[in-house]
């Protein structure tokens, strides 16, 4: 991690949103990362707001974005996670308050916005990231390992699950019909597989996808599939699912030489949820759940070899983040590259919508 340097103070943290991304993900990285002191969480939920103090006595809490705006000028950094309709209000606020911006996924609905964003970002000489943290996952990590050492081979295809049981909707905006929610499992859980495989394989050219709502009073996508094809000739095949009964395997990712399979999910998200916080063993998992790479046998009866699973490093975005701001180091998530994979979902919408391939 960053460390502050002698006779710096940290860097002040206004967090925008507490309910699952504020309080699970943002607030817990944000106070672990030397450099970084969250100062402000904002919600107007007074129980939340309570759960703030108790975890974070030495925050300050206030009920509206003007509450903080109007203290701007002591604040280093805002960080928006709030529902995804609010995204780019936000954050563009932020901006035109001087003031570095950090915004949970999708930056914003369309590629059009989150370029916007970036322009006025640029303009005014701030960092605009957006919280991808699944770069920082475990199997992501390997699997990255795995291709920079040529142990698969030409890849061919790229298999890519993020399946959950949940056979009865939650409720809330993320399950919502209505499209200024940008709710659905197209924009939640395809906003991370969709930037993992771009980060791993690159541009895309042809985006084919199926899109449905299976649950009983759900009215947003609750079960959708994508099937990209990269520039490089890669392709990929995306799962993001809250109605599979059996889940598959995390990775499935066949090369010329060989294949890795991963199954389960990185352990921080479970670990942040029960309360642990960053430090020695962060992000490792049991060896049972290491995947294999192998050839010609299934992983499952034994076939292939044992890859240890490197570990998962979500700190590492926020120590990113103000090594950015303080020594001038690179964006951990540009928001171009955001713009990018919303390129992808609004192509994979057109398909599901219209039962055709979309070109790019």
């Amino acid at each position: 991690m960053t460390g502050t340097p002698p006779g710096n103070p940290p860097l002040r943290v206004g967090l925008v949103g507490y309910g699952l991304a504020g309080s699970v993900f943002h607030a817990p990285l944000i106070a672990a990362t030397e450099g970084l002191a969250l100062d402000t969480v904002v919600t107007s939920n007074p129980e939340r707001q309570q759960q703030a103090r108790a975890e974070f006595p030495d925050v300050r809490t206030v009920a509206t974005p003007d509450e903080l705006f109007d203290r701007s000028g002591e604040l280093d950094l805002v960080v928006v996670a709030s529902p995804n309709k609010t995204h780019v209000p936000l954050a563009t606020r932020a901006l035109e308050a001087g003031l570095p911006v950090v915004v949970d996924k999708p930056v914003a609905g369309t590629a059009a916005e989150a370029r916007a964003l970036a322009t006025l970002a640029e303009e005014r000489g701030l960092l605009l990231s957006v919280f991808q943290n699944r770069r920082w996952d475990n199997d992501f990590l390997t699997l990255r390992t795995l291709l920079a050492e040529d142990a698969l081979g030409e890849v061919w295809r790229f298999e890519s699950r993020f399946e959950r049981w949940r056979p009865k909707p939650k409720g809330g905006w993320r399950e919502s019909g209505d499209p200024a929610e940008i709710g659905g499992l197209l924009y939640d859980l395809g906003s991370h597989v969709v930037d993992q495989a771009l980060v791993l394989f690159g541009p895309v050219t042809q985006v084919y996808a199926e899109s449905v709502v299976r649950r009983a009073g759900a009215a947003a996508d609750d079960d959708t599939f994508l099937a990209l094809t990269h520039a490089n000739g890669v392709r990929s095949h995306l799962y993001v699912s809250s109605t599979a009964a059996q889940l598959g395997p995390r990775f499935r990712v066949l090369g010329s030489k060989a294949g890795y399979v991963k199954h389960g999910l990185d352990p921080q998200e479970a670990a942040l949820r029960e309360g642990k916080r960053p430090g020695p063993g962060w992000g490792e998992e049991d060896e049972s759940l290491w995947g294999r790479v192998g050839a010609g046998d299934s992983p499952l009866t034994g076939g292939g070899q044992v890859a240890a699973t490197v570990a998962g490093d979500y700190p590492a975005y926020y120590a990113a983040v103000a090594e950015a701001l303080r020594e001038g180091g690179p964006n951990p998530v540009d928001a171009l590259e955001a713009a990018a994979a919303l390129d992808v979902l609004e192509a994979a919408r057109r398909s599901a919508r219209d039962g055709v391939v979309v070109s790019l």
